[in-house]
């Protein structure tokens, strides 16, 4: 069984900076990608950042150039970097690791940006 434990949210004022942290702990192939996905009031879930196994990244267009994502050299924990952030990145933020054969979620952390 795999588990995702994610930490770092908290509240910040517009133009703050965050970084978010999701270890996954249990076995499971290091044949994966790792996101960050989150939910803003009033909206479905979206996909903010994608971290895959050869190293390459994706973005939420609305995110580019303020949020940067990683992982350890182990490939068990993703970090996502966020600087400069506006009220409308307030949101819960879930962390999850895909592989071949099953996904796994977060429980999610709250991010606050007050204007």
């Amino acid at each position: 069984q795999v588990r995702l434990e994610e930490s770092g949210g908290g509240l910040v004022p517009t133009g703050g900076s965050l970084r978010l942290a999701c270890a996954a702990i249990g076995s499971f192939t290091s044949l994966n990608e790792m996101n960050w996905y989150r939910q803003t009031p009033g909206n479905q879930r979206e996909l903010v950042a994608t971290h895959t196994t050869d190293g390459s990244t994706e973005y939420l267009d609305a995110v580019k150039g303020r949020f940067t994502i990683s992982r350890d050299n182990n490939k068990t924990t993703v970090y996502l970097e966020m600087s400069a952030l506006k009220p409308e990145d307030t949101g819960v933020y879930y962390c999850r690791l895909f592989t071949p054969l099953d996904e796994y979620w977060g429980r999610g952390t709250q991010v606050t940006v007050s204007s």
